[in-house]
């Protein structure tokens, strides 16, 4: 396998960052390589998931703390021969091991070996889907396709092939751990092991079911439907319940988390659920007055620009906007006006706009004061 790049160096930060500063540098960098935006990188695609698997770990607190002390090893079973399991090279002599030692000493209390046994919640499932900025807005459905392990439906999850049953392993009896009492000089040393016959289910499959294997689960490749709330932002997560992998000895299936990208649009910018806007008219239009059609996230509005509409000038159509998720009103949107100056004037224009200025003897719009006057005030302060 080849050697992964350091989880820290992928989001471009040092290794005593703060959970800010590691979601900060996350959204910039799954903004940068996001496929959907950068198609004509043919690596983006491989980098937006060099990312994210960096940013799965490094956002969630024990995988962090397991990947600053044994490297990719201490969060990934397929690296080196580790995982979070064994924690990258510690063998058969796992915590569990360590709980039963102590155990011996103290009178137990660490419960490791235990705790093995029992059923355990399935590994969660992360996804990224890309948004319109009206799907965002309105909400929408959207089929996600994942990769998942689900319980076998010829074995039902037992691994034992159909009419029959695991036997209870004879080396544990069933309980999937081995001790050993050693003679030292300072008196007898217990140590706890996974039995290796039946690798610490404490079950022994003489007849595996042919479709799992005797694994008990299957891969399987399924569509599903994703509701997307109005009013999402971007980089906001969405989570379907028992949507990840299969659990194991009848636990719970994980989960799947959906985080949204939402494509910028061509007219509108949000912030919040507001969404501003802003449109060119003519310095006619501005001066005169006029009436336009206002484009909006429901259609176009009539909108009345008063005579004498500065350049700058704001309107605002309340309702508008975008759906709050918590509250489930909507914002408003703002429409900024923008004077725009008529360049490559004909003769006949020059000499209306100079008939224009000498009529209103260069006068701004300051108590009908001549611009000079107030320039002279403004440097004699």
């Amino acid at each position: 396998m080849a050697d992964k790049r350091d989880y820290y160096e992928v989001l471009g930060v040092e290794k005593g960052a703060s959970d800010d500063e590691i979601k900060k540098a996350y959204r910039k960098l799954a903004k940068q390589y996001h496929p959907d935006l950068n198609k004509d990188d043919p690596t983006a695609a491989e980098k937006f998931k060099e990312v994210g698997e960096a940013y799965s770990v490094l956002s969630d607190s024990e995988k962090r703390a397991r990947y600053d002390q044994f490297g990719h090893a201490g969060v990934d079973p397929s690296y080196g021969g580790g995982g979070a399991g064994g924690y990258g090279g510690f063998g058969d002599f796992d915590m569990g091991d360590l709980g039963d030692i102590f155990g011996s000493f103290f009178g137990g209390g660490f419960g490791g070996g235990q705790r093995r046994q029992g059923p355990r919640k399935g590994q969660d499932i992360q996804q990224y889907i890309t948004l319109t900025f009206e799907e965002a807005a309105f909400g929408c459905t959207k089929k996600v396709t994942v990769n998942r392990s689900e319980t076998c439906d010829q074995c039902g999850g037992s691994g034992a092939k159909a009419g029959t049953n695991p036997e209870t392993c004879p080396t544990c009896h069933g309980s999937g751990r081995v001790r050993q009492v050693q003679q030292t000089p300072l008196g007898q040393f217990q140590t706890t092991s996974t039995c290796r016959n039946c690798g610490g289910s404490g079950k022994i499959i003489k007849e595996p079911c042919q479709k799992c294997g005797g694994s008990g689960t299957v891969r399987v490749s399924k569509t599903i439907d994703i509701k997307i709330p109005a009013g999402i932002d971007d980089d906001q997560t969405i989570s379907a319940r028992g949507q990840g992998e299969a659990g194991v000895k009848g636990g719970p299936n994980g989960d799947l988390f959906v985080t949204v990208t939402v494509k910028p649009h061509k007219l509108f910018r949000r912030d919040g659920s507001n969404v501003y806007l802003e449109v060119p008219i003519t310095f006619v239009q501005a001066a005169l007055g006029c009436e336009l059609d206002i484009p909006t996230l429901d259609g176009t509005v009539k909108q009345k620009i008063p005579e004498g509409t500065q350049n700058g000038d704001q309107f605002r159509f309340r309702g508008k906007g975008i759906p709050n998720l918590r509250t489930g009103g909507r914002g408003d949107q703002y429409v900024k006006v923008n004077v725009e100056v008529p360049k490559n004037l004909t003769s006949r224009q020059r000499e209306i706009l100079a008939q224009f200025a000498e009529e209103s003897n260069e006068k701004n719009y300051n108590k009908g004061r001549k611009f000079k006057d107030v320039l002279k005030d403004y440097f004699n302060k």
